[in-house]
């Protein structure tokens, strides 16, 4: 499945939709959208929605990482925004939720 990913705002917060499997084929594509969305938010925090996408593989999870970093670096910050049980609890285990905060709803 191709990943596809939308750009929306939910409050005042620049959102970026996933629909799809985050992996080795999908990078460039996550990658490219997460670049335009902090870029596009410079300073702000931006949310990644990851309640459409079915897997996340360690190539994604290392994107996620550079959103982070790169949101950081530019006075802002992301948050992710995932209900799935499967996938919280692989960013637990992969220590993934102690650099980017992950909640369950996008507004606390």
């Amino acid at each position: 499945m191709d990943l596809v990913c939308r750009t929306t705002i939910v409050g005042d917060i620049a959102t970026l939709q996933l629909l799809g499997e985050i992996d080795l084929a999908s990078i460039p594509v996550l990658h490219d959208a997460t670049v335009r969305l902090v870029a596009d938010a410079s300073g702000h925090t931006v949310a990644i929605d990851l309640d459409g996408v079915t897997v996340v593989d360690d190539t994604g999870l290392g994107v996620l990482l550079g959103a982070a970093a790169r949101a950081r670096e530019a006075g802002g910050d992301l948050i992710l925004v995932c209900t799935s049980e499967r996938l919280r609890r692989r960013f637990e285990l992969s220590g993934l939720s102690r650099a980017i905060e992950v909640r369950t709803r996008l507004v606390p």
